[in-house]
């Protein structure tokens, strides 16, 4: 970028002040403006409605998050049926990467608090029978309803995944699971 010449400099100088201040006003304005139409949407819930190969309606949030290990990790959290429907994690990885002793809990922290959320994978026929090794599935209802905000957590496995952070957005979809009455499209 040039530096303005000395008679520029004159000029600009010679400019009455209240014009420059506006000037200057102005040019902050339309900075403000076009930060503003650049800065991204507020996070929503990513909240997907279908229903299941049954015809019951499933309602359902998904993510893919890393790990401290750098891992990558789907949680896919839903709901079965009507608000009031069990709630369910379900946490998928590349295939062999969920070998685990079932039933093996899930260990979850916020702060002090622990949980540890019962695996129900074995009580999914299609995860029971799926020799890939690559999802396992946790009762979420006992979280949800022992949270009372939108806390970050943090997710353990023993000799899975060492320690998966959880961000408060992806939480408050988590909660908003048990009480949507969003119907499937």
């Amino acid at each position: 970028m040039r530096r303005p010449t000395g008679a520029e400099r004159r000029r600009l100088n010679a400019m009455p002040q209240p014009l420059r201040a506006a000037l200057s006003a102005s040019l902050c304005l339309l900075c403000l403006l076009a930060g503003l139409a650049l800065a991204p949407p507020p996070a929503a819930a990513q909240l997907h409605a279908h229903p299941d190969e049954n015809g019951t309606p499933v309602l359902r949030s998904l993510e893919s998050l890393r790990d401290l290990d750098d891992q990558s990790w789907q949680l896919v959290a839903y709901r079965e049926g009507a608000p009031g429907g069990p709630l369910k994690l379900r946490i998928v990885g590349y295939p062999g990467k969920l070998r685990l002793e079932h039933p093996t809990p899930l260990s979850v922290r916020s702060g002090r608090q622990r949980w540890q959320l019962a695996d129900l994978t074995l009580a999914n026929p299609q995860l029971a029978s799926d020799g890939r090794s690559a999802a396992a599935e946790f009762n979420l209802a006992p979280l949800i309803a022992d949270l009372g905000s939108d806390r970050p957590l943090r997710l353990a496995l023993p000799g899975v995944i060492t320690e998966l952070p959880v961000p408060p957005f992806v939480v408050a979809e988590w909660r908003s699971l048990a009480t949507s009455g969003r119907a499937p499209s």
